[in-house]
């Protein structure tokens, strides 16, 4: 059965962070190791969120167990989110480099399969600029950017990280192409649309769908998560975002559709596992 690791927030009336990757990596039968940065009661766009951030210490020791009881070598997939303090980033960075150099074995005579990590640097979001302290985000850039597999920023924290001025599906995909590696780069404008860029050396694709009145904080996580399952598929990268963006898009119409505050994740457990007909694939290069 696949393995994943979540480094990230754990916020207990909010599906947003690490706990709502596992809920979504649940229903692709996904187990998921979640190292939360935060304990929180809710997302702080509803107020104080109650709760503290986790000290580093803390992190480093659970880590520790996980590797000591040798799921580094049976961990498929990485993901990382919402870090509170650069010593966080540090152990989440060492976790990471355990991960690829742990001894591996494949199963029925197959090769052994090599973990993706996913990024989402959690930097910041456009109308609100860096909400993470400065030293975070620089370590962010400094120490997980150059170690992901797929980078999963939205469109602020890709300008952010390129220093490109990023408006345009086009812009995106010129500044994405700069990071060197593959990006999974979500709010793109697409008029009465609103797409995920999928950017690789060789390729490149958008699924775009009609952009809701309103969406629950999460859809990144969601995306990321859904993005990964699909890969530990052995899906392409086009049908893996097909059916990612398709996943989220019906979540949050879904929400809309119930007046949801949070998103629906488990309720919609079906419908992430297929694509969407409100979304529309297209090759960009």
């Amino acid at each position: 059965m696949p393995l994943a690791l979540i480094i990230s927030s754990h916020v207990a009336a909010s599906h947003v962070g690490g706990s709502a990757q596992a809920s979504a990596l649940s229903t692709f039968k996904i187990d998921a190791m979640v190292v939360p940065t935060v304990l929180f009661g809710r997302h702080p766009g509803w107020g104080l969120p109650g709760g503290a951030k986790v000290e580093p210490e803390v992190i480093e020791g659970m880590l520790a167990g996980i590797e000591a009881n040798r799921l580094f070598g049976q961990t498929d997939l990485v993901l990382t989110g919402y870090f509170a303090f650069p010593e966080q980033v540090a152990a989440a960075a060492k976790a990471i480099d355990a991960v690829r150099g742990a001894k591996r074995k494949g199963y029925a005579g197959a090769a052994p399969r090599q973990p993706v990590v996913i990024v989402d640097p959690t930097l910041g979001d456009a109308g609100k600029g860096l909400y993470v302290p400065a030293e975070v985000a620089e370590a962010v850039v400094e120490l997980l950017v150059p170690r992901a597999d797929v980078l999963a920023p939205n469109l602020w924290e890709l300008a952010h990280l390129t220093g490109e001025d990023v408006r345009t599906v086009e812009e995106a995909l010129i500044a994405a192409r700069r990071l060197g590696k593959p990006a999974l780069v979500s709010s793109a404008p697409c008029g009465k649309e609103i797409g995920v860029i999928y950017a690789a050396e060789g390729e490149a694709w958008m699924a775009a769908h009609p952009r809701q009145p309103s969406a629950p904080k999460g859809t990144g996580d969601l995306l990321s998560a859904l993005f990964g399952a699909a890969l530990l598929d052995g899906l392409t990268s086009s049908y893996a975002l097909g059916r990612a963006v398709g996943g989220v898009a019906e979540t949050v119409a879904a929400a809309h559709a119930s007046g949801a505050a949070e998103l629906p994740i488990l309720a919609m457990a079906q419908r992430l596992k297929a694509a969407s007909p409100s979304v529309r694939l297209e090759r960009l290069t």
